[in-house]
């Protein structure tokens, strides 16, 4: 216990932090190795994820919007029970809450994996020997990679976006759950329409996001 307590703090975290990324480098070498025996490359599992986060960001696209509306319906309060209203609105920011995060952790993985492939790729074209065919394959990656690039810009700006309108949400839930009345309903009504305007960027940013996506997945061969 005293050898622990002299050895500089520093020292400790460099330790941590290596052996965190020595566990998490064999868990990643596991699960391609698990993933090929499935028939899946990482050609493969790439496109898979990201037709995953296009998926995703259409469903949160549409769960954001039903946010909105069920706001604007309980600003727009004309009579009714104020609680069940609020509790639909609560439901729909739970939505919004748990694709934000389903949607960040997929873009992470996406960025693994790409980050993976083209390593790989260029792997196995310096092996080559045909000069031609190394060109030609390097040409291929170049490409590839620079519409992955527009690809994570995209994925960035539509995650960049969500946030926000999510902690905007999250102050209008607890706000009105401790002042649940309809005057103070009612004087929410200016600041909602800032949140449709947030709510409108953040679609726009996702359909930029879901076009990229599409683009990207058409480069990859079946």
């Amino acid at each position: 216990m005293n050898f622990v307590k002299r050895i500089p703090a520093f020292v400790l975290l460099l330790a941590v932090s290596l052996t965190v990324l020595f566990l998490l480098g064999a868990c990643t070498s596991v699960y391609y190795s698990t993933m090929e025996k499935l028939g899946k490359q990482k050609r493969d599992l790439l496109r898979d994820n990201v037709e995953e986060l296009r998926d995703d960001q259409m469903e949160a696209s549409e769960e954001f919007k039903d946010a909105l509306t069920q706001l604007q319906e309980l600003t727009n309060y004309h009579g009714g029970k104020l609680q069940d209203v609020y509790e639909d609105l609560a439901d729909k920011y739970e939505d919004c809450k748990e694709r934000t995060e389903a949607i960040k952790n997929r873009i992470n993985k996406i960025d693994m994996i790409a980050g993976d492939l083209f390593e790989e790729w260029q792997d196995e074209i310096d092996s080559m020997s045909s000069p031609d065919l190394k060109r030609r394959s390097l040409e291929k990656l170049r490409a590839s990679k620079n519409r992955y690039r527009k690809l994570y810009r995209a994925m960035k700006r539509a995650e960049a976006k969500m946030e926000p309108v999510l902690t905007t949400l999250h102050d209008h839930v607890l706000f009105l759950k401790h002042n649940l009345n309809a005057s103070t309903i009612a004087g929410l009504k200016g600041e909602v329409g800032r949140v449709k305007l947030d709510v409108q960027s953040l679609i726009r940013e996702m359909k930029a996001s879901i076009a990229e996506a599409d683009a990207f997945i058409k480069t990859l061969p079946e």
